[in-house]
């Protein structure tokens, strides 16, 4: 069940906020839970119990380790609980990716292949993972003691807005929220508000783009004239940053509406001077955490060369490419990123301070744009003829006739992506997303908020088209 989808917007969450909303204060968190398991059982009913099953023992690992007395035994013990969530996302998201590469080195060598059945994915494992090493660490660093009720530790890592892609939610950030919240009034409008936000963007510009990038990426890449190849990139770009945080609005809608404050996800990545500030601007909550739980360990800058450093943070990189993808293409992607980081660090940023702002989100955009394309495209050698397609500088115009729709939102994405470039664009940014219900403004926020809400829904009944990129992941 994704949020851009009918039964989602007309059933799923007006019950649930309905339900929510009546119950006793006492019962809230389990009325959450509940919907959570629902949510989640909806869209993947075989790994709910693995789900459930693999968090608890990890409740109970860590709370014998924050009560264990000596140093040793909470060390054992993180490593125990660090290990089994590793360990399963490891098996579930690249068990087919080693054997397949162990099957390509017997083919090549003996002429043979090992037996193998394909292991299913669940659905946002890499994000309950995540959210799971963050409990565990920073009750093991003394940041937070450990919630005291499992049912509770049970929803940090299940509540459906943020289950299946995020944002990345830290335990500090809101461990006095799950057991202490209250929502108010603003609370519930401003989590309407960004919701619609949220989902405006992902059907009325990323579906959108989506259909044409689909027909693009699906088509024979030997036959491709570079106009449609940057056509197919430049949509795509525009389309999972409108997916992605479009998804991320909902779900710090939705926590809102329910008192929960969820950290801010994305900041306008787009208008990025350089690779290092696109990434304190993309995905934030991601950058957070390797920041946090694999950079610093490592050592971060803070080493004794420049060399260690590099390492750092091309190792980064690569295991940030891994973490969206067990394949090739994703470890490109991340090489790209750690590669030009690598280099700013060098001598690019010198460079981009001196030739100014405009140049500098040129630079950034092409990079971010190339990078797109391993993401994108699959099989590395698809993603390498993609590339060469974008060169040949076979320009054609059949491809470009009746888009009409398609060119316009294409348009608008750009338009929107960049305008916080300017100062009254960050201004127009600011009315739309922040509210002071003191002021008659937010009645003109609200029925934006219905009029946006009616045509959003109406328009994704028309189509039916509402894939989400990050589920995969």
């Amino acid at each position: 069940m994704v949020f851009s989808s009918i039964i989602f917007i007309l059933f799923f969450l007006p019950l649930f906020l309905i339900v929510y909303y009546v119950s006793p204060r006492k019962f809230k968190n389990l009325v959450f839970l509940i919907f959570s398991v629902a949510f989640y059982a909806w869209g993947a009913p075989k790994f709910i119990f693995f789900l459930i099953g693999s968090t608890l023992i990890n409740f109970y690992v860590v709370r014998e380790m924050y009560s264990s007395k000596t140093r040793l035994t909470k060390r054992i013990l993180c490593f125990i609980s660090i290990f089994i969530n590793l360990g399963l996302l490891a098996y579930f998201k690249y068990a087919n990716f080693f054997v397949e590469n162990i099957n390509y080195i017997l083919m090549s060598l003996w002429g043979t292949e090992a037996g193998w059945t394909d292991v299913l994915l669940p659905i946002g494992i890499s994000f309950f993972t995540f959210q799971s090493i963050t409990y565990t660490m920073d009750v093991y660093r003394n940041v937070n003691p450990p919630l005291k009720n499992p049912l509770h530790y049970l929803l940090y890592i299940i509540m459906f807005p943020q289950l299946i892609a995020g944002p990345i939610v830290r335990f500090q950030t809101i461990a006095g929220q799950i057991e202490n919240r209250r929502e108010t009034n603003e609370d519930r409008l401003v989590g309407f508000y960004r919701f619609i936000i949220g989902l405006a963007k992902k059907v009325l510009i990323a579906d959108v783009l989506g259909v044409r990038v689909d027909e693009i990426m699906s088509a024979n890449f030997h036959f491709l004239d570079s106009t449609t190849a940057w056509i197919g990139i430049v949509a795509y770009a525009f389309q999972i940053y409108f997916d992605f945080s479009g998804y991320s609005d909902m779900a710090i809608g939705i926590g809102r509406m329910i008192g929960f404050k969820f950290p801010e996800n994305f900041d306008n990545p787009y208008v990025a001077r350089s690779i290092t500030e696109f990434w304190r601007r993309w995905h934030m909550t991601f950058t957070a955490f390797m920041r946090h739980y694999l950079y610093y360990p490592l050592g971060g800058n803070r080493v004794e060369t420049k060399r260690r450093l590099y390492f750092n943070l091309m190792f980064v990189f690569l295991v940030s490419g891994l973490w969206h993808g067990a394949t090739w293409n994703f470890v490109l992607w991340g090489a790209i990123h750690g590669l030009f980081l690598i280099l700013e660090r060098v001598f690019l940023l010198k460079l981009l301070d001196r030739i100014g702002r405009i140049p500098g989100v040129v630079y950034t955009f092409i990079i971010v744009l190339f990078a797109w394309v391993p993401f994108r495209v699959d099989g590395f050698t698809n993603a390498m003829v993609y590339f060469e397609r974008m060169f040949t500088f076979k320009w054609g115009t059949a491809q470009l006739e009746f888009r009409q729709h398609f060119y316009f939102i294409l348009i608008i994405a750009i338009i929107i992506s960049f305008i916080t470039f300017f100062k009254f664009g960050k201004k127009l940014q600011d009315i739309i997303y922040k509210t002071d219900l003191r002021t008659g403004g937010h009645l003109v926020h609200f029925f934006v908020a219905i009029i946006v809400g009616i045509y959003t829904i109406a328009s994704l009944t028309g189509t039916g088209f509402s894939p989400f990129i990050y589920f995969r992941f």
